[in-house]
């Protein structure tokens, strides 16, 4: 008989191989692919369609795809091709409800009454042995499962009757499709009965079977609303995380603290009573997602308040109002056309302002980065002109000079060490590990990465190299909103066109998609007033866009500034230097 496909198989086959997955519209995702492992970074490419049973890896170097019976068998996993299971009919027998059964529940709480109502019993051949008969929402018995009450320790202490259907406990007396709650035990179901709740179910066989859910699916799905008061134990609750996966219905759950420390539902009524059972269940909400919480909680911020760095261009900073803390900021612009130049005028801006940086140049040799800032934080009145050999001028700063500037910013200013050579033993860091533990470490403010392509790890494949942008970018977005810092990222265009837009970034889409503002840096034409033009294209804030902001450059102080820039003096001039007296003589002076 062939193979009839049901989505439940999907999640059983993905339990069984301990993948960890997440569910979004008809499809399942994996995180990482069975076959590729996503080739050990990239992640949620592979999926399983619920309706049809089609999968797919979307990975280019994998691309594995087919039906779901094919990757069962790849993976060993076996599935129900012949012939369907055929469960027993049981008989249909009057229960005789016996005495032993009514005083072992009764001494975990339960009346005679609910006794009654759920037919529990024990075994005529041994009255330790108690009975659960499991009827459908036809009243037809389908499963049967015993429990011995004067377990100690050998063999075992719950069985069911073989070939028998799981079903849920407690179907058969539930009394309408408002609210069904689910426990782990037909104890603790009997429990929330016995607290005057009509539709309390129990899974057949424990937290880690779900076998009944494929057999109960169409009964279950009718309930507006599903409660789990699964057993409660080191901060995790059994039966939710499936449920509230797989039914698409809203499924609450009991709040940890309802416990009041105990396991599960009858152990709250017999040492708590009744009444804090109802509060277990009245209190019950829909589970706190980690990554969601209440748009009333959010802090209550003034835009135009945040923390920034102001470039200290006014026609600049009058659109993007500087830059942003918690923003990932794009500089594009051709090769040798000054951008560079451009992230270090910020980079002087921020540690003026005093927010310390971090600076990656994987372009520039660091001697040369430094020499660019210092004359850039130096200024016209501390730079030296001389004439070279060809009679052109050249540009100096005095040691002095130099000095005094590396004392302002020495405990500012970062910068990646290109030169490092980890030991043979040590791992590999990434540039984004680097970032992240200098942020923590020094305090950093404001991260500079020149530029994207130098700065992300090795791709081992060509076809990978969009996904690794992406995954980066986004990294380094992540970096700005937890630290509450500026991100300053450098990538190159595409294309030479003189007509930029956001499309025109060398790389993926996804690039100009997770970024806050977009700036594009260019020599100006020979027609034009000025030495190079900025635009900013796209600003997530305000919205505000400019194009053609007119711009100078000053190769005497490597300095850009717009026509309304005032000349900046930079806090190195007028910081303070301690002076200690230095004595040849042996002894200390006091």
């Amino acid at each position: 008989m062939s193979y009839f496909f049901k989505r439940s198989d999907v999640f059983d086959f993905a339990r069984a191989t301990g993948a960890e997955t997440h569910e979004k519209g008809n499809e399942l995702f994996w995180r990482f692919c069975p076959y590729c492992n996503g080739g050990g970074k990239d992640k949620n490419t592979f999926s399983v369609n619920l309706e049809g049973g089609a999968f797919k890896c979307f990975r280019t170097s994998c691309g594995k795809q087919g039906h779901f019976v094919e990757l069962a068998r790849d993976f060993n996993y076996q599935l129900d091709i012949g012939e369907p299971q055929v469960y027993r009919k049981l008989p249909q027998n009057t229960v005789t409800i016996r005495k032993p059964a009514i005083e072992y529940l009764a001494s975990r709480g339960i009346s005679r009454a609910i006794a009654e109502r759920y037919k529990i019993t024990t075994r005529k051949d041994n009255d330790s042995i108690l009975v659960f008969p499991f009827y459908d929402d036809q009243n037809v018995l389908q499963f049967v499962k015993y429990r011995n009450t004067k377990y100690n320790g050998k063999g075992n202490k719950e069985w069911c009757e073989k070939n028998t259907k799981p079903i849920l406990f407690g179907m058969a007396q539930c009394t309408d499709f408002e609210r069904l709650i689910i426990t782990e035990g037909q104890i603790d179901s009997l429990s929330v009965a016995e607290c005057g709740y009509d539709n309390a179910v129990s899974v057949p066989t424990g937290a880690q079977g779900f076998t009944w859910l494929n057999h109960c699916w169409d009964w279950i799905i009718k309930f507006r609303t599903v409660l789990v008061f699964g057993d409660y134990e080191k901060g995790h609750m059994t039966l939710l995380d499936t449920l509230q996966a797989r039914l698409p219905q809203k499924v609450v759950a009991v709040r940890p603290q309802d416990y009041l420390g105990e396991k599960d539902a009858n152990a709250i009524l017999t040492t708590f009573g009744k009444q804090a059972v109802c509060a277990a269940i009245d209190n019950a909400e829909a589970p706190k997602l980690s990554n969601v919480k209440r748009l009333s909680s959010v802090q209550n911020v003034d835009i135009n308040k945040l923390d920034k760095i102001a470039t200290n261009i006014k026609e600049i900073d009058r659109v993007i109002g500087g830059l942003i803390v918690g923003q990932l900021v794009l500089l594009t612009g051709k090769r040798g056309e000054g951008k560079s130049t451009f992230m270090s005028q910020l980079v002087c801006e921020a540690l003026d302002q005093g927010y310390n940086t971090f600076i990656y140049s994987g372009e520039l040799a660091d001697f040369h980065l430094k020499r660019w800032i210092d004359f850039q934080l130096a200024g016209g009145d501390n730079v030296i002109t001389n004439l070279n050999a060809f009679g052109d001028e050249e540009y100096t700063l005095l040691n002095s000079t130099v000095e005094q500037i590396s004392n302002w910013y020495h405990d500012k200013a970062w910068v990646f060490d290109n030169s490092y050579v980890p030991d043979m033993d040590a791992e590999f860091e990434s540039i984004l590990t680097t970032v992240e533990r200098a942020v923590k470490q020094y305090d950093i403010r404001f991260v500079c990465i020149d530029n994207l392509m130098t700065a992300m790890d090795v791709v081992d494949r060509q076809d990978n190299l969009y996904l690794a942008q992406s995954n980066f970018v986004g990294q380094l977005k992540k970096i700005a909103v937890k630290y509450n810092i500026v991100v300053l990222l450098v990538a190159h265009p595409r294309k030479s066109s003189n007509d930029f837009t956001n499309d025109d970034v060398s790389g993926s889409a996804d690039i100009t998609n997770k970024v806050d503002v977009i700036m594009s840096y260019s020599r100006a034409k020979d027609t034009d007033d000025c030495d190079s033009k900025l635009q900013i294209t796209k600003n997530r804030l305000t919205g505000k866009l400019a194009k053609d902001i007119e711009l100078f450059y000053s190769p005497k102080t490597k300095r850009i500034f717009g026509r309304a820039s005032a000349i900046r003096r930079y806090g190195w001039e007028s910081a303070q230097v301690e002076w200690c007296e230095i004595t040849d003589d042996e002894d200390l002076p006091f």
